[in-house]
């Protein structure tokens, strides 16, 4: 296993749209264990997604269960996601590997279904809320070519800049 370069803002290649996963072989799961690796040496990353480490295809990991209380389906591999549904909307302040000086208010679904497949190639759904539901649409729009700062109502009362970032 090896821990991945994050590419950041500005780099240009975020803004690149990703491509369905289309084999679903060792070197896939090779690859989701190396961004797995990626996620825990982050600093209270929740999120990753594929494009954040330059291979553009869809793939993110997912894992919430660290925050107490937070209902949650545990750690997920979701190759393939699509969001089938979504209800209700709320602000929440939110972070990201590849923007590491800011964080922001983005407003999110706070509630969603979701279609996936896992790295074996099986297909999922889960219904999803609160903040897993918003750290899955985070990191979708990595897929995307989206960035958080992307979706911030106002850059200028919306954004901040971290004034201590924990490693």
């Amino acid at each position: 296993m090896a821990i991945l370069d994050i590419l950041k803002l500005p780099d240009p290649r975020l803004k690149q749209v990703s491509a369905p996963v289309e084999r679903f072989d060792d070197e896939l799961r090779a690859f989701v264990a190396d961004l797995e690796e990626t996620r825990q040496d982050g600093p209270a990353a929740v999120g990753i997604a594929a494009p954040q480490v330059g291979r553009f295809q869809r793939i993110v990991i997912v894992d919430v269960s660290g925050r107490p209380k937070t209902p949650n389906h545990g750690y997920l591999v979701l190759v393939n996601p699509e969001i089938v549904h979504w209800d209700g909307y709320a602000i929440g302040r939110e972070g990201c590997l590849s923007v590491p000086d800011y964080t922001g208010n983005v407003i999110r679904a706070t509630s969603i279904r979701l279609k996936t497949q896992d790295p074996d190639g099986r297909e999922h759904e889960f219904a999803m809320e609160g903040y897993e539901a918003r750290a899955v649409q985070h990191e979708l729009d990595h897929l995307d070519g989206l960035l958080f700062v992307d979706r911030v109502v106002s850059r200028r009362t919306d954004l901040y800049r971290r004034k201590v970032y924990k490693t």
